[in-house]
C-alpha cells in the first residue's frame, strides 16, 4: 500500500498506465523524444508494445498519429510514404501532423495558444482567450470604433461575446473572427457587404455576430478582397460579399450580403480547409482534394484554362498523381499547396520569383518545387508576390519580391528578388510554429510565443511606434496588454 502523502515518480507506474499518458495527445513529439532519451524505461519494456516498435515512445507517438484527422484520411499507401519520408520515426510524422493541424490556426505555445494573421497593413493576433490588433484601422478592421484610426502597439479587442476566439482571418480590409462557442463575428470595411449583415453597406466598427450563422457552428473563416468564405465544424461551407468572378461557389455572379452554403460541397467531400484569395477560393477535404473558383486571372485556380469557375472545381493535376492535399495558400496572385508528404507545389503569376522555380514564369498548373524536397513542410504562406514555407524543424525559407523588406534577408535590397527558397537565417535560432504575410509586413510567432516581425511599419503593423522598414525584430507585448 502506498504510504499516504508520498510521491511517486512516473517510472514506478505500470506500464500500461505509463503508455496511457504517452498516448494521451497532451505530450508533444519533442516531449516523446526527450523522454526516450533521458529515461531507460520509455525505451524498453517489452510485452507492453509490438515489438514492431523500438520503444514505448515511439509506440504512443504512433497511437497519437491514428488519432490524427489528417493521418485517419490517408490511404494506405499515404500512410507508408510518410513514414518513409519521416525516416521510419514516428515521432516525426507525429510532430508533421501536429504541425500541419496548428498551421491554420491556433497553435500551442509555452507562453499559451496563439494565431497571428496578417491583413493589408494591420495585425490581429490571439493569445489564449483574448484577441489583439494593431496598425491601421482603415473602416474599423482593428475592431475598437469609430475614433480609433491607429494602434501602435497590440490593444486588447473588445469582445461582446464571453467565449474565447479560436480562429481569424484579416488578409485585407476586413476581419473575421470564430468563437470557441461556433459563432462567427467580422468588422471592417462591408461595402461589399463581406461581413454578412445583410443589405448594411457601412463599415463595421466593432466585431458584430453574423446573425445569419445563428445555429451554425462554424470553426474557420477565410477573408478575401471583398467576400467571406466560412468553414463549419460539419464540413459545410458558406460564402457572402462580392461574387463578379463566382469567387461564392454558387455557380453565378450574383453578390450574397449573408452567409449561403455553398451547395456542391454537400456532394463533393467533407471540408477541412479553406482559402481566400483576392478574387478566388480554395477548399480541401478530407480526401486530400483541392478545389478551386472564382477569377481565373494570373492562372491561380489552377486548372491550365482560362475562364471563371463560378462552382468548386477538383485540380486535377493533384487527382491524376494520387497526391493528397493537406493544406493550401490562397495569394494575390499565386498559390502554394502542401501536400502529406511535406512536399510543396506553386502555381499562378511568378512575377518576381514568387513561385520558386528560379525564373519569373508563370505556371498554369501545381508544380513541385524541387528545390524543397530534402525538408519536410508543416506550412506554407502566400502573399503579395511573397512567399514562405515553414519546415518541420521550425526553420523558415522565402522567395518573392523584397518590397520593404518583407522577406526579411538583411542583405537585400527593398527591391531585390529572390528566385528561389532561401533559408532565413535571421530566424534560424528560433524555432517558428506559425507565420503570416501582409501586403508588405511579415509576423511570425516561435514555439515560445515570442513574435517577430519585419518588412514595412509604416503604419505600426508590426506593433512598434517608431520602426519604419525593419530586419526581424521582436514585437515586445507589455503585460498589462495581454
Amino acid at each position: 500500500m502506498a504510504v499516504l502523502g508520498r510521491s511517486i515518480s512516473i517510472e514506478e507506474l505500470p506500464s500500461h498506465l505509463i503508455l496511457e499518458i504517452l498516448s494521451s495527445g497532451r505530450l508533444s513529439a519533442v516531449d516523446l523524444a526527450c523522454l526516450e532519451n533521458t529515461c531507460r524505461t520509455f525505451r524498453g519494456v517489452h510485452g507492453v508494445f509490438p515489438q514492431k516498435f523500438r520503444s514505448m515512445a515511439e509506440f504512443a507517438a504512433f497511437n497519437v498519429c491514428c488519432g490524427s484527422s489528417i493521418f485517419a484520411s490517408l490511404p494506405t499507401v499515404a500512410r507508408t510514404e510518410l513514414f518513409e519520408r519521416c525516416n521510419g520515426n514516428w515521432k516525426r510524422v507525429m510532430r508533421f501532423l501536429q504541425s500541419v493541424e496548428q498551421s491554420s490556426g491556433l497553435i500551442e505555445t509555452s507562453a499559451g495558444n496563439m494565431q497571428i494573421t496578417t491583413g493589408s497593413y494591420h495585425t490581429l493576433l490571439i493569445h489564449d482567450s483574448s484577441v489583439y490588433s494593431c496598425g491601421s484601422s482603415l473602416c474599423g478592421v482593428l475592431g475598437h470604433g469609430p475614433n480609433t484610426k491607429q494602434c501602435c502597439t497590440f490593444n486588447q479587442i473588445n469582445f461582446p461575446s464571453s467565449s474565447r476566439v479560436i480562429h481569424i482571418s484579416a488578409s485585407y480590409n476586413h476581419a473575421a473572427f470564430v468563437t470557441e462557442s461556433g459563432e462567427v463575428f467580422t468588422c471592417g470595411d462591408n461595402s461589399s457587404f463581406c461581413c454578412g449583415h445583410g443589405d448594411v453597406g457601412r463599415a463595421i466598427f466593432r466585431p458584430t455576430r453574423v446573425e445569419a450563422l445563428k445555429g451554425v457552428p462554424c470553426k474557420q473563416v477565410a477573408t478575401g478582397l471583398s467576400f467571406t468564405v466560412i468553414l463549419t465544424t460539419q464540413g459545410f461551407v458558406y460564402t457572402c460579399g462580392a461574387n463578379a468572378h463566382g469567387q461564392l461557389g454558387h455557380g453565378d455572379t450574383i453578390d450574397r450580403s449573408t452567409p449561403k452554403l455553398v451547395e456542391s460541397f454537400e456532394k463533393l467531400g467533407h471540408v477541412v480547409q479553406i482559402a481566400a484569395g483576392a478574387s478566388y477560393s480554395m477548399a480541401v477535404t478530407d480526401d486530400g482534394t483541392l478545389y478551386s473558383f472564382g477569377s481565373y486571372t494570373n492562372f491561380c485556380l489552377g486548372h491550365g484554362d482560362q475562364h471563371d469557375g463560378l462552382q468548386p472545381r477538383a485540380i486535377q493535376s493533384f487527382k491524376r498523381r494520387n497526391i493528397h492535399v493537406v493544406r493550401v495558400s490562397a495569394g494575390d496572385e499565386h498559390v502554394v499547396a502542401l501536400d502529406s508528404n511535406g512536399f510543396v507545389y506553386t502555381w499562378g503569376k511568378g512575377y518576381c520569383g514568387v513561385l520558386g522555380h528560379g525564373d519569373e514564369n508563370d505556371k498554369t498548373s501545381p508544380e513541385l518545387l524541387s528545390s524543397l524536397k530534402g525538408h519536410i513542410a508543416v506550412q506554407v504562406c502566400a502573399r503579395k508576390r511573397k512567399t514562405f514555407v515553414l519546415v518541420d524543424d521550425g526553420s523558415v525559407f522565402a522567395f518573392g519580391w523584397m518590397a520593404f523588406g518583407g522577406l526579411g534577408f538583411s542583405d537585400r535590397g527593398f527591391s531585390d528578388k529572390v528566385m528561389k527558397p532561401r533559408l532565413l537565417h535571421s530566424l534560424k535560432s528560433h524555432h517558428i510554429s506559425q507565420i503570416s504575410t501582409g501586403l508588405y509586413h511579415t509576423v511570425a510567432v516561435t514555439n515560445r510565443g515570442v513574435i517577430f516581425g519585419f518588412g514595412d511599419n509604416s503604419r505600426a503593423q508590426l506593433g512598434h511606434e517608431s520602426l519604419r522598414s525593419c530586419q526581424p525584430t521582436e514585437i515586445i507585448v507589455n503585460d498589462d496588454t495581454v
